[in-house]
């Protein structure tokens, strides 16, 4: 019986050894915090609403994802500092038409704040 728990140990170190080992594929999501960059202003960030169909609204024009990929694109690119976006989901929005912008706001760089409604 006592070797049956050595082996159990050592198996539970090895796991818990080569666990730590591998890095989890998430999202790097931003904590707030203290920082010594100046915020943005309102007027210098982006809105992204997605209503419950699907559709998405940059700055309340309508736009395919592609064709939203393709202006947060250019616009990082071609601004000289870190660009932030508001991605504001209605309620009851499927959760993968938000992570799809998400995942655009990483591939590009872009800050992006989640504000969620109140339902």
């Amino acid at each position: 019986m006592s070797s049956l728990t050595d082996i159990i140990f050592l198996l539970l170190i090895f796991f818990m050894l080569t666990s730590s080992l591998v890095a989890p594929n998430a999202l790097n999501l931003k904590l707030p915090g203290t920082s010594s960059q100046p915020s943005s202003t309102p007027s210098e960030l982006d809105n992204v609403t997605i209503s419950r169909s699907g559709s998405y609204y940059l700055n309340g024009v309508q736009s395919s994802l592609g064709d939203l990929d393709r202006q947060l694109g250019r616009k990082a690119r071609t601004s000289r500092k870190q660009i932030s976006i508001v991605i504001a989901p209605q309620a009851q929005t499927p959760t993968e038409a938000v992570v799809a912008v998400m995942d655009i706001a990483l591939r590009y760089d872009i800050n992006a704040i989640l504000a969620a409604e109140r339902e």
